[in-house]
């Protein structure tokens, strides 16, 4: 489990779904980045941003399939056109992945990287199933599946 108090001091901070919605829709110059795998997307689904006139940033933060760090995922989210004073929101499975971006982007000089703690699918439910309890999925936000 995070520790919260340890996190926040690392980054911007942990955010909700729909908190992270609102600051998408408010902030024009705000980037969802999804630091998802590629299977993930392609998979399970994607944020669908289109109502705010905006895409997803897809980087991800681990190498499929040795799930190692990807070593050029700061330069990669620079790459992109994000700059360091743009607002970041981080999105991954259930938080973790996505915090440790958050927390490597701001280390890296990007000012404002908040992590959707309960990530696109959330926690898993009795049965060991993610999607239904809490995350983008959960609380109704578009998405979209290939």
């Amino acid at each position: 489990m995070r520790d919260a108090a340890y996190m926040v001091e690392r980054y911007a901070g942990d955010i909700s779904c729909e908190t992270a919605w609102e600051v998408l829709n408010d902030d024009p110059g705000a980037v969802l980045v999804d630091v998802r795998t590629d299977a993930e997307w392609a998979y399970v689904g994607v944020p669908d941003l289109r109502r705010l006139g905006k895409s997803p940033l897809f980087v991800a933060w681990q190498q499929f399939p040795s799930m190692a760090v990807n070593p050029r995922f700061v330069a990669e989210v620079g790459e992109s056109g994000v700059t360091p004073e743009d607002t970041l929101v981080l999105l991954g499975r259930d938080g973790s992945r996505s915090a440790a971006a958050a927390q490597a982007l701001t280390e890296a000089g990007f000012r404002r990287c908040y992590n959707v703690a309960d990530g696109f699918e959330g926690d898993k439910d009795d049965t060991g199933k993610r999607g239904g309890l809490n995350g983008w999925k959960a609380h109704g936000l578009p998405w979209v599946q290939s």
